[in-house]
């Protein structure tokens, strides 16, 4: 599979579950994406070890890693061969939970079908697992966010990165469109996930909730993520926004 390929089963996996993201119209729907956040577990076949070596067939390379131990989070920021999409690939971290949540989660991902775990089909198409209980999802959700979040999503796209200066307008226009359209954008600098750094204006706007059915027919309406907003503080800095994205204190040696 090429990396075009990837990065498109991604978007379609993406808006399939945040309709109200592919509907806007404050930019060009071809207009450059700065980064996917992807969200994994580290249970084979989806952690970070495991998926890395696909990623880099497919161009990527990992360029920092990031430890948030208060997020229970190992976080790899991706460069791609050319100047199109970054991956920030955040893993969490099974034995950050307690023994009860640990074991619901780690159970379902075991139960992947074996199609849903490899080539194509890697991240792209959803939860590769039957949709889970609602009291499974309520216990994993009470002990990390992001585990309730992987277990009605399977390890996929949380979030878009759009950096304003890429899409030619100002962070406070695209802000005030936004608003204007629903989505109500968090000042909480950790909402996104992690916490962000100061070097850039950021802001993440939760999607609308969904209504999804859970196993035994239970339904009920939750966040599936949304996207984020960002824009260098410093014009003058060469890098891209994404590389200044997570706090320069959280960055470990990659090995």
């Amino acid at each position: 599979m090429q990396r075009e390929e990837f990065l498109q089963q991604l978007w379609l996996d993406y808006v399939h579950h945040h309709p109200d993201v592919g509907m806007l119209r404050l930019w060009p729907t071809d207009a450059p994406v700065e980064y996917l956040t992807l969200i994994t577990v580290n249970q084979s076949p989806f952690a970070a070890l495991d998926l890395l070596p696909t990623l880099g067939h497919l161009g990527y390379r990992p360029v920092h890693r990031y430890a948030m131990a208060d997020r229970g989070l190992l976080v790899s920021l991706l460069a791609p061969p050319d100047d199109g999409a970054w991956l920030v690939l955040a893993e969490l971290q099974l034995g950050t939970l307690s023994r009860e949540p640990r074991e619901r989660l780690a159970r379902l991902v075991s139960h992947a079908h074996p199609q849903d775990t490899r080539g194509k089909n890697l991240l792209c198409r959803g939860r590769p697992w039957a949709m889970p209980r609602w009291d499974d999802y309520v216990v994993l959700q009470d002990a990390h966010p992001l585990a309730g979040w992987i277990s009605v999503m399977g390890p996929s796209v949380h979030h878009a990165g759009f950096d304003c200066e890429r899409l030619g307008n100002s962070f406070e226009m695209l802000d005030d469109a936004l608003a204007a359209t629903g989505l109500a954008g968090s000042e909480d600098r950790h909402h996104g996930i992690f916490p962000v750094s100061p070097l850039l204006q950021y802001r993440f706007y939760p999607t609308c909730s969904r209504r999804l059915a859970f196993a035994e027919g239970d339904e009920h309406r939750i966040c599936l993520g949304g996207l984020a907003l960002l824009q260098k503080r410093l014009s003058s800095d060469h890098e891209r926004a994404v590389e200044l994205l997570l706090p320069h204190h959280t960055r470990c040696e990659i090995t």
